[in-house]
């Protein structure tokens, strides 16, 4: 067994839902109590009449919301700081109505202490003792990703925000009538509000419940979003299972340069009673890239050969740490590439390959999806013009966008029967973060650029054939495919299939599935996964 390497450290992420003690949750609280402590001493002269006139129901929901918020935000640590994105905003949001909050407390101790000033607006907050500081904790909710501190501030502000309205208007008396238009904007204003905040704390639920699975892997077995430092640059990994002392799969994303680790976890879940599944942005893509952008910009390190090396010093710190001899190589559509390579180079390392829409040759396959796309234009009666054309142009100018050209004409005359649903699956990760989310962004409307940043590998991937490379594995190996995939058409994978040696071999379709098996029957797939890997034995 190989001992990981000096340059290998791990540094541990957060990910939503994780208990633990939250220093920032503790800092809310005493910002939140130390001005109550001193307003015990410095009521209103009247105020006690006032409490008389209180709603028990919403008496009630107040103390209820004080219990659950102020536990919350102690016991998950998903509100502690990390590392700066976007996201980090909403951090920064909620700490600036505490300050409002801390200012409207000392306005108030300098008055005279009438329960006007005690209710005198703040800027554009009214009652802002009692609205800031559930504000604030609402928007540390969405900071967190925590829909219970969420929903605990929603019952602590119909019940706090209630009573001292309700103050507010006996210490005021009636307001005189705003005007229709003025009341028109507000309420439309409001429900904007509501929808936008609503939506997004939907989603944060939907990423929550989503990650419940996940839980029983934090007491006795693994559950980590990590950086892991191979070949001189950090390295983002996610890792799950109920067991340390589980087999260890490793699952390589396609492109190149396209992560998908953020949804693994839809089928992954599946396979974590049995397995440690373990998913990496590889080098100069996703979160891996942001994090070594100031070192290597441009991707100039990001080459095939690199990601073989990266892979391997990977595969060398899962087998000590994990205590395994050999792993489980998963590649998908471009992962296969790099899976079938490092598969055949290093057995010794490698319990079994599986390829899920296995790459045979770039510039093959898509002759082959095109002149299948021509033969059922002309059997329809289409014309083949933007076919030809599309071909054409990438004919004269090699590149992806033209590529990407191509493959839109074909698609119409391959329509998949079932879609995956990656994209709805994304939006409810719990494993979503602003730089999965940039780098897509970057993928989809910054073709030029996302091309420019990752030529090395494009370069290597559209000359790739797997016939130039040896046919016979020493390891098992097993190819998942959808009958409906056009990116990698079945016939050559049952080709490609016929022709390779292996101790064991399998291949299995799924009907009706496109180039995605995984994301479209997530849990079938799982379990063609574990069927295969028990002909092993």
């Amino acid at each position: 067994m190989n001992l990981i390497p000096a340059e290998l450290s791990r540094v541990v992420l957060e990910v939503n839902m994780r208990p633990g003690f939250s220093y920032i949750g503790l800092i809310f609280i005493i910002m939140l109590m130390a001005p109550n402590i001193l307003w015990a001493k410095n009521k209103p002269k009247d105020y006690e009449e006032y409490v008389k006139n209180e709603k028990k129901f919403l008496l009630i929901l107040e103390r209820i919301g004080e219990v659950l918020v102020t536990c919350i935000l102690i016991c998950f640590r998903d509100f502690n700081l990390r590392t700066w994105t976007a996201w980090s905003w909403w951090l920064v949001a909620a700490f600036l109505l505490m300050i409002l909050y801390e200012i409207y407390w000392v306005r108030y101790f300098k008055s005279e202490k009438t329960m006007k000033d005690q209710y005198r607006k703040l800027l554009i907050f009214p009652v802002a003792g009692a609205t800031l500081p559930v504000y604030a904790a609402f928007l540390l909710g969405i900071y967190g990703s925590n829909a219970l501190l969420m929903i605990a501030t929603v019952i602590l502000g119909i019940g706090h925000i209630g009573i001292h309205l309700n103050h507010a208007r006996e210490a005021w008396g009636k307001k005189e009538r705003r005007p229709l238009a003025l009341r028109i904007l507000r309420r439309l204003g409001t429900l904007v509000l509501i929808l936008f905040f609503g939506g997004i704390g939907t989603v944060i639920g939907m990423r929550n419940l989503n990650y419940l699975p996940h839980w029983g892997n934090i007491f006795g077995g693994v559950e980590e979003e990590t950086y892991i430092s191979l070949n001189g640059q950090e390295q983002y990994v996610v890792m799950m299972g109920r067991s340390e002392e589980n087999p260890v799969i490793v699952y390589l994303h396609g492109g190149p340069a396209s992560p998908d680790s953020f949804v693994t976890y839809s089928f992954a879940e599946e396979l974590m009673d049995e397995y440690t599944f373990v998913c990496w942005d590889e080098r100069g893509c996703g979160r891996t890239y942001y994090r070594n952008e100031d070192q290597d910009p441009n991707n100039e390190t990001a080459t095939f050969d690199q990601a073989e090396q990266d892979l391997d010093a990977l595969v060398d710190y899962l087998r000590d740490r994990f205590g395994q001899e050999k792993v489980v190589i998963m590649g998908h559509s471009y992962g296969t590439i790099l899976g079938s390579m490092y598969a055949q180079d290093h057995p010794d390392k490698v319990t079994a390959y599986i390829a899920v829409a296995q790459m045979t040759s770039l510039e093959k396959t898509d002759i082959y999806s095109y002149n299948d796309a021509l033969e059922r234009a002309k059997k329809m009666g289409d014309s083949i013009l933007p076919l030809k054309t599309a071909y054409d142009a990438y004919e004269k100018d090699k590149t992806v966008q033209n590529l990407m050209e191509v493959r839109n004409a074909a698609n119409y005359y391959h329509p998949v029967t079932e879609k995956d649903t990656a994209v709805s699956m994304a939006v409810a990760s719990p494993y979503m973060g602003m730089e999965d989310f940039n780098w897509f962004l970057k993928e989809v409307y910054s073709m030029d650029e996302f091309v420019e940043l990752n030529r090395h590998l494009l370069d290597y991937t559209e000359k790739f054939d797997v016939y130039d490379h040896s046919l016979e594995y020493q390891v098992p190996v097993f190819f998942i495919s959808g009958s409906d995939d056009w990116i990698c058409p079945v016939d050559t994978v049952k080709e490609y299939f016929e022709a390779i040696k292996a101790p064991v071999k399998g291949i299995e379709l799924m009907d009706g599935c496109g180039h995605n098996t995984q994301y479209t029957r997530p849990e079938e797939f799982a379990e063609l996964v574990k069927m295969l890997l028990k002909r092993q034995i």
